[in-house]
């Protein structure tokens, strides 16, 4: 236990779970939207016992990656057609490439949905008739997927597994405190949950870029870095990507201030 308390493992502890709050921000997200698809009488229990088991599940996954990490890191195919597709594959390339195509066809498909809905009050059940257990697997399954690159991340950091394992659950604690707060504040400004799906298909596009280079980091290998034409897939950046995110936050807020505003003047004219 002594050796475990030291000045540098709890400095990892303190950065991990920094870490762990910023890429989770996505995460908390996808939670709060998946929830609303479950029956409303389900839904806080749907994110509380989602992100329990996910949680549990990111820590079996983190001790089977500390396992098998030299393994899980071997391409097992390496694409060779210069000027076509050159670089390797590996089990995190494949984990970035489904995760990234399912959260853009989650975005896409929500964002289609609000387009051609009719009645905004309808009753969030009616809305896509998922049940409850099939809402939960799904937060279960896009949490594991998400927190891939935030476990590698931590890896990178310390391979002390009880370090690694406080840093998780501790973030854990974090979603169910702010999970219920999230999803009420999208419910009484459902223009914000259109902000939070277009955020969902950039984070998809993100997991596509990393892709492109997981094998290449897991191998220290430059050449293994997916190239398609000649061109390199290259990841965006966490710093481009939280750009993006004030960006569009930014926008929404000074949008619905100017459209509150101009309503505000209609009606004022309107009386008079």
């Amino acid at each position: 236990m002594a050796d475990l308390l030291t000045v540098e493992n709890l400095g990892n502890l303190l950065m991990l779970c920094f870490l762990q709050a910023v890429l989770g921000f996505d995460n908390l997200l996808y939670i709060s939207i998946e929830s609303q698809r479950a029956p409303v009488a389900q839904q806080q229990a749907v994110r509380r016992w989602g992100i329990v088991i996910a949680v549990a599940l990111r820590v079996i996954l983190l001790f089977a990656m500390i396992q098998l990490i030299d393994a899980m890191a071997e391409p097992f195919f390496v694409f060779d057609s210069p000027g076509l597709i050159e670089g390797g594959v590996n089990f995190a390339t494949c984990v970035f490439v489904l995760g990234g195509i399912f959260i853009m066809y989650t975005a896409v498909k929500e964002i289609g949905h609000m387009l051609t809905i009719e009645h905004l009050d309808t009753d969030v059940e009616s809305k896509s008739g998922k049940s409850a257990a099939q809402v939960v697997m799904l937060i279960v399954l896009m949490n594991l997927i998400f927190s891939f690159d935030s476990v590698l991340s931590a890896l990178a950091i310390t391979d002390v597994f009880p370090i690694l394992a406080t840093a998780i659950i501790l973030s854990g604690l974090a979603m169910l405190l702010l999970a219920d707060g999230v999803t009420r504040f999208l419910e009484k400004n459902r223009m914000y949950e259109v902000l939070g799906l277009f955020i969902l298909l950039i984070v998809g596009v993100v997991l596509l870029g990393e892709a492109g280079q997981a094998a290449a980091h897991a191998m220290h290998d430059e050449s293994l870095a997916l190239k398609f034409f000649g061109y390199e897939v290259v990841p965006m950046s966490k710093t481009t990507f939280y750009f993006s995110v004030v960006v569009l936050v930014a926008v929404e807020v000074i949008q619905s201030g100017y459209t509150r505003k101009l309503n505000a003047e209609r009606r004022t004219a309107a009386r008079h």
